[in-house]
């Protein structure tokens, strides 16, 4: 990478402890019912202590504009990642009259005529 940042920090700084921070805060968001834009001042508040990090432990530069864009976006895209993950499986299990499953993204309205959930579906909790 450049200004001094290795791909190894880069990996270790920004993909596991930022971004995984960033995919945890998503989860918190979502399952706290925020809406998905609140993701994002974090996300930027994250970035520039990734920054600051990568400038305090390796000498890396504090104010390159492009590296703190990438980081961003790194940390805002596993944040929204685990935010629709996590909506998507409330919803589907807070509300299994209402909404079924519609792949790992989404969830669709139930049909009505079909009825409720089956008698031997597992309840939010994994419970039958």
């Amino acid at each position: 990478m450049a200004n001094g940042t290795s791909l190894a920090e880069f990996l270790l700084m920004t993909v596991v402890m930022f971004g995984g921070a960033g995919f945890l805060m998503g989860q918190a968001l979502a399952q706290t019912w925020r809406p998905w834009w609140h993701a994002m001042p974090y996300s930027a508040l994250m970035a520039a202590a990734n920054r600051f990090l990568a400038y305090a432990l390796f000498g890396g530069d504090l104010r390159s504009v492009g590296l703190f864009v990438l980081d961003f976006a790194v940390v805002a895209g596993l944040a929204m990642l685990a935010y629709r993950i996590t909506r998507a499986r409330t919803m589907t299990r807070q509300y299994p009259w209402l909404y079924e499953p519609d792949g790992l993204f989404g969830w669709r309205t139930r049909d009505a005529s079909a009825g409720p959930p089956a008698a031997g579906s597992q309840d939010r909790r994994g419970h039958r």
